[in-house]
């Protein structure tokens, strides 16, 4: 008994879970595809239809209005007024021998006129009769294109007629419905009936009426050439009124359907309107398409059919299952090739990726098979201990250098011996009287003493400013009376902690390069302060300004990149970019040094550090 082959392993059931997972995907995609399809179907169907009922609709418009224009040409033309007046009072044509004989002239003048204005107008084929008369309807003129003497109606009895006074007007054809001709009833042929009112040459008042039968052969040739399936059908709608195209001729129809929903962006036109309609005694929704006859309020629509759809939808349907089905069997071998080359030692391999993506950098001997996946294993152990060798060697390399320059910035040089010595300067002066080379001496010494006893990195806001006074008092003996500096902070900030040596260079940055290059009495100002930032976090500001002669952007650029020119001042040595990148190194890049200045008058250096104090206090 053959057992159905069926993965052992969890990758294997994986393998089959995506499988089916990718075919429902394909099935899915086939059925938005059918959706879209018939979507598409339908709208080009109501689009092909609508470009063909246009084709109907501009040609018939057309064609009317060619049959206007001459309709106008009548009411207007001065021979044809001519002849209203002159007949106006004439119950016959006079005969030859009468003395008004000579109105036989102007009516055969004006009927040559007519009939050839008749000829000459395009769509003239569709005109079967015209009627002119004066108002007595006695003598009348006439063009008709049969040759049938027998007449259902008199020219007097059709004036007299109901739907002749509603269809009287400026003959803009609004009001007339198509109907039997009344001239030749019987013979099954409608007309569309017109008539409107004909002014006299020499006054504005009516002198007599024109009548013009339009032949339905003018909607009827352009119908036949309509293609249609067996179960659509074409309506004509003229003065409310609408008509069934059936076996080349229209009868009266009362539409059997009601509008559900309207399909307003399916139309290419904008007068087009496309409608889905319910028959009234039940049935399958239908798609109504409705295209307007020029500006006469009539319209052609067309039901379409539902059986072309239906072939169309089962011809795609049946191209889709195919699809299917192929999908599926492709789907099913390589479910069977997949499970028999791929199994444990994918997923344990994906495991171990997982693991060194998560850190974990450790062998793992497991993975190292003795076939391709083994080397691929080999290859991800090999991976993780050279990854885990450089992350150690990285942090122990940005430790050092870190340590290393922290080092430079803060221990550049070992003054000590310097210290002891100047000690010795200090005794002999004292003893000796010389009282200014005592204090510097002094001075100098405790500055040195700072330097090479300090232990910590980072000391309070007093002992920092006393290291600047005493390099101000060495700086005050070089250049006389001519600089002063002024410390001005409120006493409960002199707890917090500053970084050793951050005054100093800001200090000797406003001597050497704004106040000695000015040439002028210098003041250098210290104030502190503190604040808080956005976040609620505690910040010290201690600002260092001077009256020197300032800094353009650039300078500020290079002093903070330190890019200064080399000095051989000791002190020099440590500058504003050292101070600014120790803060940063231990505080982070929020704070530091910002510089603020303007040529010829100030430079306002800002040091910005956490509010701490030596107490632990943080603010």
């Amino acid at each position: 008994m053959l057992r159905p082959v069926l993965p052992k392993t969890i990758r294997g059931k994986i393998i089959l879970y995506t499988t089916a997972v990718t075919c429902s995907i394909a099935i899915f995609t086939v059925a938005v595809c059918s959706f879209v399809f018939q979507s598409l179907l339908k709208r080009n169907q109501i689009q092909s239809a609508e470009y063909s009922l246009r084709i109907i609709c501009d040609n018939t418009a057309g064609d009317l209005e060619n049959i206007l224009s001459f309709y106008r040409w009548c009411s207007f033309n001065t021979d044809i007024a001519a002849y209203l007046d002159a007949f106006q009072d004439q119950t016959r044509m006079p005969g030859i021998s009468e003395k008004n004989s000579g109105l036989r002239s102007v009516a055969l003048h004006t009927y040559e006129r007519l009939k050839e204005e008749y000829y000459n107008t395009h769509s003239s084929e569709y005109i079967s009769r015209i009627l002119l008369s004066p108002l007595n309807s006695c003598s009348y003129m006439q063009i008709c294109d049969t040759t049938s003497t027998v007449t259902g109606i008199s020219v007097q009895e059709l004036t007299k007629e109901t739907w002749f006074q509603e269809i009287f007007g400026d003959g803009n054809l609004d009001r007339s419905a198509l109907m039997e001709d009344p001239f030749l009833p019987g013979n099954g042929s409608l007309i569309l009936p017109a008539a409107a009112p004909v002014s006299g040459r020499y006054r504005s008042s009516q002198a007599g009426w024109i009548y013009m039968s339009i032949s339905d052969r003018l909607i009827l040739d352009y119908l036949k050439s309509f293609p249609m399936e067996k179960d659509s059908a074409l309506y004509l709608t003229i003065a409310g009124q609408t008509w069934l195209y059936e076996d080349d001729s229209l009868h009266p129809f009362t539409p059997s359907f009601e509008v559900t929903d309207t399909l307003k962006d399916h139309a290419f036109h904008s007068k087009t309107t496309v409608s889905t309609v319910r028959p009234l005694q039940g049935g399958r929704e239908r798609t109504l398409i409705s295209c307007p006859i020029g500006d006469y309020g009539w319209s052609v629509s067309l039901l379409l059919s539902q059986s072309f759809m239906e072939a169309q939808s089962a011809l795609y349907i049946l191209i889709l299952l195919g699809i299917a089905v192929f999908i599926l069997l492709v789907g099913l071998f390589l479910l069977f090739l997949l499970n028999r080359s791929i199994g444990c030692p994918v997923h344990l391999l994906k495991e171990r990726i997982q693991a060194v993506e998560g850190g974990d950098f450790s062998p793992d001997p497991s993975i190292q098979w003795e076939n391709e996946f083994g080397d691929i294993g080999r290859g991800i152990n090999r991976m993780s201990a050279d990854l885990s060798a450089l992350i150690g060697k990285r942090i122990q390399d940005e430790k050092e250098r870190r340590d290393l320059e922290y080092r430079i910035l803060q221990s550049q040089i070992n003054p000590h011996f310097l210290y002891n010595t100047l000690n010795s300067i200090k005794w002999m002066a004292s003893i000796q009287g010389a009282s200014g080379i005592s204090e510097m001496t002094t001075a100098l010494a405790r500055l040195l003493k700072s330097i090479s006893k300090g232990a910590h990195t980072r000391i309070t806001l007093r002992e920092e400013l006393a290291l600047v006074k005493d390099y101000f008092l060495i700086q005050q003996y070089r250049y006389g009376g001519s600089i002063t500096l002024s410390c001005v902070t409120d006493e409960s900030l002199y707890q917090c902690l500053i970084h050793r040596f951050t005054l100093q260079p800001l200090v000797e940055n406003a001597l050497f390069h704004g106040i000695e290059p000015k040439g002028c009495v210098g003041k250098i100002e210290i104030t502190a302060r503190s604040e808080t930032d956005p976040s609620g976090r505690g910040l010290l500001l201690v600002q260092v300004r001077d009256n020197g002669v300032g800094m353009d952007k650039d300078t500020i650029k290079k002093v903070l990149a330190g890019n200064e020119k080399p000095s051989a001042d000791f002190f020099r040595q440590v500058g504003i970019s050292n101070v600014n990148q120790r803060i940063r190194y231990d505080c982070g890049p929020e704070y530091g040094i910002s510089i603020k200045s303007v040529p010829g008058e100030y430079t306002c250096m800002t040091i910005t550090l956490p509010y701490e104090t030596a107490q632990g206090e943080i603010l």
